[in-house]
């Protein structure tokens, strides 16, 4: 099985780097699903959503990563890749533009409910309050954007652009949990207690994938 890790360049920004490649054998159909999604959805996102499911996709990067930290930085990267893949469509491909859409909303509901229920709470916990409650209420309009592109028509320009402003603040969201505030978590903490919070993390993901 492929695992994901997070690890610190010489500046001290966190990075993801790859383990070992994934056995190509995988017995069954949810095991295909977790070695393929270790890719994360592009170009045949929506080939993989019918051959897999999505739960098997959605569920695959805290499969894949040895502790919760990699497995966040491993979904923030899918996540990315499916905004290329919907940037990638024109304005006549409203279907695929749905589809795709549909599988961020779903993998993004599922990310906030894990940092939500298990990261936030931790952050509170090492004095880091007022920046969890700042996380907390970005995904208020991390929703907000999602209901907005849902009711919208996919074919129109300012659809495009919308998500355009849409991924750029997630970006940036991104950017301050993983160079800052995630790495920061896991220092503080015993590894007993990172350990649990992987757990937790996958246990809090597996439930609404």
């Amino acid at each position: 099985m492929a695992t994901t890790t997070a690890t610190r360049d010489d500046k001290g920004r966190f990075t993801k780097a790859s383990g070992r490649k994934a056995n190509g054998h995988a017995g069954n159909g949810a095991g295909r699903g977790f070695v393929v999604a270790g890719a994360a959805v592009g170009g045949a996102a929506l080939g993989l959503l019918a051959m897999f499911g999505r739960k098997a996709i959605v569920q695959a990067p805290d499969l894949l990563a040895d502790d919760w930290l990699g497995a966040l930085v491993a979904e923030h990267r899918a996540v990315m890749k499916t905004f290329d893949a919907i940037e990638a469509t024109a304005d006549n491909m409203a279907g695929r533009r749905t589809m795709l859409l549909s599988h961020l909303k779903a993998t993004l509901t599922k990310h906030a409910i894990e940092e939500e229920s298990v990261i936030y709470p931790a952050l509170r916990q090492s004095g880091q309050r007022e920046a969890a409650d700042e996380l907390n209420r970005e995904h208020g309009y991390v929703k907000q954007a999602l209901y907005e592109l849902g009711n919208m028509p996919a074919e129109s320009p300012e659809w495009m652009a919308k998500l355009r402003k849409f991924r750029s603040e997630l970006e940036a969201h991104v950017k301050e949990e993983e160079e800052r505030l995630f790495p920061m978590l896991r220092e503080v903490l015993s590894e007993e207690r990172n350990k649990a919070l992987t757990k937790a993390v996958n246990r809090e993901g597996f439930k609404v994938a």
